[in-house]
């Protein structure tokens, strides 16, 4: 694994010299992971979307794919992508052959709500080397989303931030990571934005709680660390009381269900 710990503006082109100069530096077989709104810059204020055309994002995205598959790597980064209705947050998932998948944020930010459209489901996506789940920024409040994509058959939860918030109180973030990775027995691996007002690290977290790795904030920096994703496992998974509490899953335009895994 890698993690890069980068700055992320409101230039498109500003933004892929990071991504490209990241990648030159990776190792063929690498999984790379950038923060969200790597490709089309993300701020708490979103009014510079209002002149970000829909086609250089489009084009980016297809250059960003083109850099994984030149440097023989899966890559996951952020972009705003333009969807039917306006924009979403999303999460893009490059491997190093084929065409990419996308994660579209299902709990939205506050300033993001009424300007971008949600998601509608948690999907797994299929690596190299195993199975990841994807969560952007805020949806670190929402263990159950995690807890779901465990059930679903994931080994390592991909996290994206740009959380950068002074109002947030400092080491908040840090032990959620850390939770959702030992309460799920995953492998947590976190990309934040470089920026001196972090409040969440980079790091990469075992499925036991240990951190593994972890980048000092502010600065721009990596993170390489190899992980066993056969490590993953189900002991608390499988302890859970279903007779007193399940917490359902409804896909879109389907009916309500458990997980994948126990339907």
């Amino acid at each position: 694994m890698v993690v890069a710990q980068v700055p992320v503006v409101w230039d498109v082109d500003a933004n892929l010299r990071q991504v490209r100069d990241v990648l030159a530096a990776a190792r063929p077989g690498d999984v790379v992971v950038f923060p969200e709104g790597m490709i089309s810059g993300y701020g708490e204020s979103l009014t510079p979307l209002s002149s970000l055309p829909p086609a250089v994002v489009d084009d980016a995205v297809t250059r960003v794919g083109r850099l994984a598959r030149d440097a023989g790597v899966e890559v996951f980064c952020g972009s705003l992508l333009p969807v039917p209705g306006g924009w979403c947050n999303a999460a893009l998932h490059f491997p190093a052959t084929g065409a990419h998948r996308v994660y579209q944020k299902i709990n939205l930010a506050m300033n993001e709500r009424g300007l971008l459209e949600p998601g509608t489901s948690l999907p797994t996506f299929p690596l190299a080397a195993g199975v990841a789940g994807v969560q952007l920024c805020r949806e670190i409040r929402f263990p159950e989303q995690w807890q779901h994509l465990a059930a679903a058959g994931a080994q390592m939860f991909v996290y994206l931030t740009n959380a950068a918030n002074t109002r947030e109180v400092p080491g908040v973030w840090r032990s959620h990571l850390i939770s959702r990775a030992a309460e799920n027995q995953r492998f947590v691996v976190a990309s934040n934005v470089a920026d001196p007002d972090q409040h969440c690290p980079s790091m990469v977290v075992s499925p036991r709680g240990e951190v593994l790795g972890e980048l000092p904030p502010g600065a721009p920096g990596l993170l390489r660390q190899e992980i066993d994703l056969s490590e993953a496992g189900d002991w608390y998974l499988n302890q859970r009381r279903r007779d007193v509490l399940s917490v359902e899953y409804h896909p879109a335009g389907g009916t309500a269900r458990t997980c994948p895994t126990e339907a």
